[in-house]
């Protein structure tokens, strides 16, 4: 087989916070095709960065007190306990504020400009006045024109789905101020993919076996009748607006003083920068990389990041005459527990890093992914009690269980060293064998769950031949020495095959093997050989761990809850005993901010509910819902500072997302004592400011 040379990327994480579990589903996918394309013999460089640039990092970091890049580059290192504790083998971790980025952006920019596709117009977006600055989509909130639900962001309806422009939005608000936009006019750059050279390119190249069949026909839908910026109606795609205005943390446009590119425009480029910078570290030509023959190129993405990778990015690369994407492997969103989509801003999810903090063994995460990864862009869902059984039965009961009930006969009985093998056990060998042929290309094909459903396969005849043998009966008969080694040896090459066809998914534990076998790298060549007789084996150390159904408990343990309070007497103050005591660390745990109501209205269909617009100092805006409504009208609250629970989980309710809740006092028996009393700070103090 002549060596390959590919060149691999998963997407760039958004650098404003850490890695969530999606993040880890998509590098695991990738690093385990990548493991496998090395274990073939082929060259390859897989790279990574962050995503540094955009309005939203500006803001955070302006709010941080820190500048862009000092906020940048405390996010990004944080990263190497996930990639490292995940055994993801990225030969590259970069930044797209990294020079050679600011380099390669601005030269494709100029060379699409040479192309002729790159024009000008004037077009109208909101502009904060208190703020100075054009808003982007996800910093405007209103109401959706569609559905009519309240606080929707000014690209897309959280509720209904419904895709709109900003201007469409129906009462609309700064998320940053809460301040009434208006209309400003700017010139922006756009990059004409509605050109016919573009359009013809991207229908060709978008069609011809690039895409997964079901990626491919959703693109197709893409090159139909569609609206341009100045209102009218034309035939394919629309052009694609690519610059932002000053304030904002990205590239400066060449000769475009106070004009910046749209952080979607650099980022993919950053893909090549890694790569660049990754090369000039080796002392290797960048240029001369590229244009080698024959080099591949991959990039691994989530479903919803597809226009851009399958429209603007390959136009880009090719326009700007610079190779293609040979394929974009798309996936679908992680979900846990039958299917509750898992996201931070709703307070689900999986923390990778309470995962290790809790001593699971990381390569149990990558076995159930890949057990359920395959070639479609389908959603898959984490559900524990599946995970427990797929790792203790697969992983333990099945695989590991073959080396554990033959390697002790082995170092005690024969001085760790293997025999011959008998007929029935070359047979059963030379099956395994075979297979790879089968397994190697479920593998290329990233049809994981298929490449394990067979691995497991070969797993229960292995098991069934050891169940057939009986080596523990075996070495207790006189005289049977020699067909006890023979089976003990045909469980440990039979160990070693599997151990092949696992590697890429379970590579640390695939290196413990290696040495327990006293074996070099393995490879899916090796495949083809047997240790031999006379080959020693060292001493064996148990290789895995079952899982804990109490570690699983943790993992998903909601936060604590405060104990019931039993009913007290009235004439307590209050109406109720106090709280059991509880330390300074307890209290430090629950983050109480001043909070600006920025907005309030009456929430239809609910006459104990009032919905809040809060400002709490972090560049957005909060949606809140309060049951205060029996004592509060919502024009009465506008304007005033309150307390809010700042750090408490989001809770998906009947009329949206509540994220936080407002502070208020009330007596236990509201019969005696009526009245609720949301609580004001004296003058002073300032959203954002924490209450210690």
């Amino acid at each position: 087989m002549s060596q390959r040379r590919l060149f691999v990327t998963t997407a760039l994480p958004y650098a404003n916070g850490n890695f969530h579990i999606g993040h880890i589903m998509e590098y695991i996918q990738a690093d385990i095709w990548v493991r496998f394309q090395r274990m073939q013999g082929h060259a390859v460089n897989f790279v990574g960065a962050d995503d540094a640039h955009g309005a939203p990092i500006m803001i955070a970091a302006e709010k941080a007190g820190k500048t862009p890049q000092q906020f940048v580059a405390d996010i990004a290192a944080g990263r190497k306990p996930y990639l490292d504790g995940f055994h993801i083998s990225f030969d590259n971790w970069h930044s797209t504020d990294g020079p050679e980025n600011h380099e390669l952006a601005r030269q494709i920019y100029l060379d699409l400009k040479k192309a002729g596709l790159i024009a000008t117009k004037t077009i109208e977006q909101f502009f904060d006045a208190e703020k100075s600055m054009f808003l982007p989509d996800r910093f405007i909130k209103g109401e959706c024109p569609n559905c009519h639900s309240k606080d929707q962001y000014g690209d897309n309806c959280e509720v209904c789905g419904a895709v709109y422009a900003p201007t469409d939005l129906i009462n609309p608000y700064s998320a940053l101020s809460g301040a009434k936009p208006v209309l400003k006019s700017s010139e922006h750059f756009f990059f004409t993919l509605s050109d016919p050279r573009c359009v013809e390119f991207l229908e060709k190249w978008t069609q011809d076996g690039k895409l997964q069949p079901e990626v491919a026909n959703k693109v197709k839908e893409w090159f139909s009748v569609r609206e341009n910026a100045d209102g009218t109606k034309s035939e394919g795609l629309g052009d694609w607006d690519i610059s932002r205005d000053a304030p904002y943390f990205g590239i400066e446009i060449p000769d475009a003083p106070g004009k910046y590119f749209y952080v979607w425009l650099d980022a993919p480029v950053g893909y090549l920068a890694s790569l660049k910078n990754l090369l000039e570290k080796r002392g290797e030509n960048y240029d001369a990389y590229m244009a080698t023959p024959g080099l591949e190129q991959y990039h691994f993405i989530g479903k919803d990041i597809v226009t851009f990778h399958t429209l603007f990015w390959p136009a880009m690369l090719h326009f700007s005459g610079r190779k293609t994407p040979d394929n974009v492997f798309v996936h679908g969103f992680l979900t846990v527990n039958n299917g509750e989509k898992m996201s931070k801003s709703r307070g689900t999810g999986l923390d990778p890093l309470k995962y290790l903090s809790l001593g699971m063994n990381p390569e149990w995460l990558r076995y159930y992914l890949a057990a359920k990864l395959n070639a479609r862009n389908e959603d898959i869902d984490f559900n524990a009690d599946d995970f427990m059984a797929r790792v203790n039965s697969d992983l333990v009961g099945k695989y590991i269980n073959i080396a554990s009930r033959a390697a002790g006969f082995i170092s005690k009985r024969f001085a760790g060293q293997l025999g011959e093998v008998s007929a029935d056990g070359a047979a059963l060998l030379d099956t395994l064998r075979a297979a790879k042929d089968a397994i190697a290309p479920l593998y290329e094909s990233r049809e994981f769950a298929k490449a394990l459903r067979e691995t497991m396969l070969l797993t229960d005849r292995v098991n069934a031949y050891v169940d057939q043998n009986k080596p523990w009966e075996l070495a207790k008969q006189a005289g049977m020495d020699a067909r006890l080694q023979d089976v003990c040896t045909v469980c440990i090459e039979a160990f070693r095959l599997l151990t092949i066809y696992l590697k890429p998914v379970l590579p640390a534990l695939a290196t413990q093997v290696e040495a327990f076998l006293k074996v070099g790298p393995l490879g899916f060549a090796d495949a083809g050989a047997m240790l031999g007789k006379g080959h020693v084996i060292g001493d064996y150390k148990h290789l895995m761990q079952r899982v804990d159904p109490k570690q699983l408990e943790a993992l998903f343990e909601p936060p604590a809850q405060a104990e019931p309070v039993p009913a007290t007497p009235a004439d307590l103050p209050g109406g109720e005993a106090l709280a059991p005591v509880i330390t300074i660390d307890d209290f430090a745990k629950v983050d109480l901010r001043i909070a600006k109501i920025v907005n309030c209205e009456a929430v239809e269909g609910s006459t104990k509910l009032l919905r809040l617009t809060l400002d709490a100092g972090e560049g957005r805006m909060r949606n809140v819902f309060s049951g205060i409504a029996s004592a509060y009208k919502p024009e009465d609250l506008v304007g005033k500072l309150t307390v809010l629970v700042a750090n408490l989980a989001p809770r998906k309710m009947k009329f949206g997302i509540s994220e936080g809740m407002v502070l208020a006092a009330s007596h236990a028996d509201e019969k005696t004592h009526p009245g609720i009393y949301v609580l004001e700070p004296l003058p002073g103090a300032t959203p954002g400011m924490r209450i210690h």
